[in-house]
């Protein structure tokens, strides 16, 4: 069976790299500007190196789960993830993403799989795990952010903490009065028993040898295929376009500002250049901190469906399903976008 199960695997492999390249051949076709030297440098090394960092998170959450660290993990977060009815493994998930946040969802799927924890378990652990993953990052922005924007920069970082901090506590009460609290402490007791048996490495490496391979298999299936077509789309444009629609939009409906739009535009396009477009209109007056704050977060809001399309969804497809991964992805976006908004709401009719 398992054999089987291992064939159909690789079979759904081969026909999605047939179908990759397929769709790159086509591109190249259709589009002058695809040359071998753009598709090796945007496509096929970024592609190399996102599933390298994926087979490292699938790794590094075998090993996690196969020591028994889960339960060292889930002690540093215990008493939150209680209150929320969430259990030990959501927990060590938690302390995990602080390192990898593909690691962290490897963990949920797999206890999720096992019966360890329900989907409304692994959805709300999910949508918690945003906090360590704005601390995962917080270093490479910070100073690259602070130095163009000083204050303006500064507010801005404290915006969208102060909402992720938000929506944690709310998730977390929400699990605390609608999940149940004897499903979760069984979950824990049954994770303590089991992790009182301490494997020797030859078993640990033969069950990582036994199960990497296809979980690796099966999240190249989608990710190969996806992160292909995002890239022709790209290189035909569409990408551009909806980044200038929204951002003529927003620019016309909420903040009929001329300057601001060099700021949306660029943020959205790409991280840095967002920032330095900022920092030197505030330089030069023609901006206040104010308007600056504000224009960085709707930047940020706007870049939502790029930024989805592009980096993230290849990602949960591929580590969840596409229906489950596409679900996490969006509602979770969803809450950010949300708590954000409503946070600099307040920021800008009180500051």
């Amino acid at each position: 069976m398992a054999h089987q199960t291992n064939r159909a695997d690789y079979r759904s492999l081969f026909l999605s790299l047939s179908v990759s390249v397929l769709l790159l051949i086509a591109g190249t076709y259709q589009i002058e500007a695809l040359n071998t030297q753009i598709i090796f440098l945007r496509l096929l090394w970024p592609l190399v190196r996102l599933m390298i960092f994926i087979t490292i998170g699938l790794l590094i959450g075998q090993i996690i789960e196969a020591t028994g660290w889960t339960r060292t993990f889930a002690v540093l977060a215990r008493p939150l993830f209680r209150f929320g009815n969430l259990g030990n493994q959501c927990s060590a998930a938690f302390t995990t993403a602080f390192f990898s946040g593909v690691t962290a969802n490897a963990m949920l799927l797999d206890f999720f799989k096992e019966g360890k924890i329900t989907r409304r378990q692994l959805f709300l652990s999910n949508f918690v795990n945003q906090l360590p993953a704005f601390f995962l990052h917080l270093p490479t922005t910070f100073f690259i952010v602070i130095p163009l924007t000083g204050l303006a920069g500064v507010l801005y970082f404290l915006i969208t903490f102060v909402a992720v901090i938000l929506r944690t506590i709310l998730l977390l009460i929400y699990g605390h009065f609608h999940l149940s609290h004897a499903a979760a402490e069984s979950a824990n007791e049954a994770h303590q028993v089991l992790k009182i048996k301490v494997q020797k490495v030859a078993g640990i490496w033969s069950q990582i040898k036994s199960r990497l391979p296809r979980r690796i298999a099966r999240i190249t299936v989608y990710v190969v295929p996806i992160y292909t077509l995002v890239f022709v789309l790209n290189a035909m444009g569409i990408f551009k376009l909806l980044r200038e629609g929204l951002a003529d939009y927003v620019i016309a409906t909420f903040m009929p500002m001329e300057s601001l739009s060099v700021i949306v535009l660029s943020f959205a396009s790409e991280f840095t250049s967002g920032f330095a477009a900022a920092g030197a209109l505030l330089d030069a007056g023609v901006l206040t901190i104010k308007q600056t704050v504000s224009a960085l977060l709707i930047g940020n809001i706007l870049a939502f469906p790029v930024r989805v399309l592009r980096h993230q969804l290849p990602r949960y497809i591929g580590i969840f399903s596409p229906k489950m991964g596409t679900q996490i992805l969006l509602i979770g976006q969803g809450f950010r976008i949300t708590s954000i908004i409503f946070v600099g709401i307040i920021y800008y009719y009180a500051g």
